[in-house]
């Protein structure tokens, strides 16, 4: 969490009242000249140029050293050739001041030597508790203040969208885009290298910023998961605010996979789509995606339900619409009797007064607006859709400034879709300008509209509670594994050595005994009585039912000696050479549906698998995906997720299974790898879940402990 003075200073950094430019220039075209300009143009503080030669730039006096400056300096903007800037940040740290941006580039993404000098520019920064923004980055934006350090061509507009960008260059665009969509911005950040400040600070930051509403990030990494974890959550769930999130790097070419199912199914990508799914962040696509979210989610209202209305001026633009609403997770409104009574009476004869309301291609302004506030006073309608195509008879621009004061007495999030381009320029613009969302296509408005439903919902679920792990018993698990561990790196653990582990987790375990001999295993089947499954244990045969490993239906001492050899005789075949250390003799678990419990440790954390389960877990990959620890609503999507759930929920007349200790089960996993860090991988596959009330059991597991560095 950000101290006061962290947010304080770094509140100096956006709302400065001076700032320093080291490196200014009165060259035109340079760097040093432009962000001297810009800040000059529009921002009402002092403002210092600092350059060796001293003199005057573009009228202000120049300093050559931050030291010369006479008056306090609230942020120093560094534009200076890298090899100059870590005597830069000594003279910050001299002068006290109190943020630091370094535009300039050169350090890790150059290599081993400029990332050197990076971090000790940042180690010296942080003692001195001076925030950072930087290096190889665009600058700092906030209009409100007039502010723009950067070297973007101009400053945006004032706006409720925060947009924060690992990235400089695509500022740029983004900035562009977003005018032309006369869309505004409260703070626009470009962190480059994130050498000091990153995304979870800032967060935090923007979550108490009484001017954003809504924040966007494009990001390529995120180093504190659990931190942007807790910050992006209190932020959606007690803040009420909403975060759009970019995150590139979705293919699977630069995964390492490891030797667990869990990594072979996850790919490389899968932990940020945890991370987000949990943390209420909406993980878009595109740079068009983002702009289509989150134009509608700083101009209009939250949505009460998912039941749109249409109203169009053409047939077949208005059936695309109803499509995309459908495949947006959209219902279309059933408009009353009443509502269609009304529409009757101002409608010409050959138009549609069912949703959609179909207008015809011949409506003026005054047609739109009384369908309109009709249409969206429906009580069965909670948001609408208002399609355009520019028909000769179209007065488009009229129809762009009239809508907009209807759309704002509704109450409701209305959007439009004015498809062209040149012959709808003006129109646009019009409902942009007053705060209404325009798209090109029906399908990108009910695709918004539709993700605008999903986070409403997503802020009222239930079950947002974390497990009481009071009844497990963590310290025995500790000492256990540390015994594992004892003078050594790591440890394979077979599936009779988890069941210490598992024990203090109230896994539920199947009775079993480990044999070293054949007459020990006759004698304890005998004993057991009933079916029982023998399995190799050795840490050289993963798979052990390829290798033969496995054998089922076991009932009595003489099959039980006859399956012993056979488990000898298969693993010398399929895997010679592999020392087997024993024998695992278990009970035969009652019929169910296999599901898989996995588990692949992240930088940000365990990353926790359910899915398909069986030998066929990798063929299917029908997995979902959580960071631990996870709250117990987040067990119960992971498992309605997967295509599973259906052979779960009773799947064409078949008994229910037990869906409840499901859920148990895979909360003890999760708050177990929680609690022992160096659980690296672990993988319980099969998890049988048997029919409704008669629990589940472990079939099969395995785990890799590693000793925590």
């Amino acid at each position: 969490m950000l101290s006061q003075e962290r947010f304080a200073k770094i509140d100096s950094m956006l709302n400065p009242k001076s700032v320093a430019v080291v490196g200014a220039s009165a060259k035109k075209g340079t760097v040093g000249n432009d962000v001297l300009l810009n800040l000059i143009r529009d921002f009402k503080g002092e403002i210092y140029p600092v350059n060796p030669k001293g003199g005057e730039i573009e009228g202000k006096q120049a300093y050559p050293t931050l030291a010369d400056i006479p008056g306090e300096v609230d942020l120093v903007c560094v534009l200076v050739n890298a090899k100059f800037v870590e005597s830069v940040v000594d003279q910050a740290i001299e002068k006290k001041v109190q943020a630091i941006i370094i535009i300039s580039a050169g350090f890790k993404e150059t290599g081993k030597e400029g990332a050197e000098i990076e971090k000790r520019m940042a180690q010296k920064a942080q003692a001195a508790g001076i925030p950072v923004v930087g290096p190889n980055c665009l600058g700092v934006i906030n209009p409100d203040v007039g502010l723009n350090a950067s070297f973007a061509s101009k400053i945006c507009m004032p706006g409720s969208l925060a947009f924060v960008s690992q990235s400089g260059a695509l500022c740029t665009s983004v900035l562009d885009f977003a005018e032309e969509r006369n869309m505004g911005f409260s703070k626009f950040v470009s962190i480059g290298n994130k050498s000091d400040v990153d995304e979870t600070q800032l967060l935090e930051y923007l979550a108490d910023d009484p001017k954003t509403k809504v924040i966007a990030l494009y990001l390529e990494s995120i180093e504190d998961g659990k931190g942007f974890m807790d910050v992006a959550t209190r932020i959606f769930w007690e803040k009420g605010k909403v975060v759009l999130c970019l995150k590139s790097g979705r293919s699977s070419e630069g995964a390492k996979a490891a030797s667990s199912h869990t990594g072979s199914l996850a790919g490389s990508d899968a932990v940020y789509d945890a991370l987000f799914t949990q943390s209420g962040v909406q993980r878009i696509d595109t740079i068009a995606e983002l702009f289509d979210c989150a134009s509608l989610y700083t101009t209009q209202p939250e949505p009460k339900g998912n039941r749109l209305a249409i109203i169009t001026n053409a047939g077949g633009p208005g059936i695309m619409a109803t499509d995309a609403a459908i495949r947006s997770g959209l219902k279309i409104a059933s408009l009353t009797e009443e509502t269609n009574a009304k529409l009757v009476e101002v409608m010409p004869a050959a138009g549609s007064i069912h949703n959609p309301v179909d207008v015809l291609g011949d409506a003026h302004s005054d047609r739109y607006q009384i369908a309109t506030e009709i249409t969206m006073a429906d009580p069965n309608v909670d948001m609408g859709l208002i399609v355009l195509t520019p028909q000769s008879m179209t007065d488009v621009d009229n129809i762009g400034e009239a809508l907009p004061p209807v759309i704002a007495k509704t109450g409701k999030p209305v959007v439009c879709a004015f498809m062209g381009a040149a012959s709808v320029k003006e129109g646009v613009a019009r409902l942009n300008k007053q705060g209404v969302p325009n798209y090109s296509f029906p399908e990108s408005a009910a695709a918004a509209l539709g993700a605008y439903v999903k986070l409403t919902n997503l802020r009222t679920v239930t079950g947002r509670e974390y497990m009481d792990a009071a009844e497990c018993d963590v310290e025995k698990a500790s000492k256990i594994i540390a015994e594992y561990l004892e003078g050594a790196d790591e440890k394979y653990l077979t599936q009779a050595d988890c069941r210490s582990i598992f024990e203090c987790y109230n896994l539920p375990l199947l009775a079993s005994h480990v044999s070293n001999s054949v007459e020990d295993a006759a004698e304890f089947v005998e004993k057991l009585g009933g079916k029982v499954v023998m399995k190799v244990m050795s840490d050289e045969v993963v798979h052990k039912f390829d290798a033969g490993g496995v054998l089922l239906n076991i009932e009595g001492g003489e099959a039980a000696k006859a399956a012993y050899a056979q488990i000898y005789a298969n693993v010398e075949k399929n895997v010679p050479g592999a020392k087997i250390d024993s024998i695992l003799i278990e009970q035969m678990a009652e019929p169910g549906v296999e599901v898989i419990l996995g588990c692949n440790r992240d930088v940000k954390g365990p990353l926790v698998m359910i899915g398909h389960g069986g030998t066929y877990a990798e063929l299917w990959k029908d997995v979902a995906f959580r960071l631990a620890p996870f709250q117990k609503i987040s067990a119960e999507r992971m498992i309605r997720e997967i295509k599973t759930f259906q052979m779960l929920d009773g799947f064409r007349g078949a008994p229910k299974k037990d869906v409840g200790a499901l859920e148990k089960t895979l909360l003890s996993f999760a708050t177990m790898l929680v609690n022992h860090p160096e659980i690296a991988e672990c993988d319980i596959n099969p998890l049988i879940v048997h029919d409704a009330g008669k629990g589940c059991s472990v079939a099969d597991s395995r785990i890799m402990l590693r000793r925590v560095k």
